[in-house]
């Protein structure tokens, strides 16, 4: 059953990886955008 603990870590890691790209893009986003509050008080 090795290969379930491999599709289990790799779909983990893909998923990290999308939300790591999220974070990413809305971050950036709320920087360059000065009429939103960037909700670090």
């Amino acid at each position: 059953m090795w290969y379930f603990s491999w599709i289990l870590g790799l779909s983990l890691a893909c998923a990290f990886a999308i939300l790591n790209a999220m974070w990413f893009e809305l971050r950036e986003g709320a920087e360059h955008d000065p009429a939103k509050p960037s909700g670090d008080a």
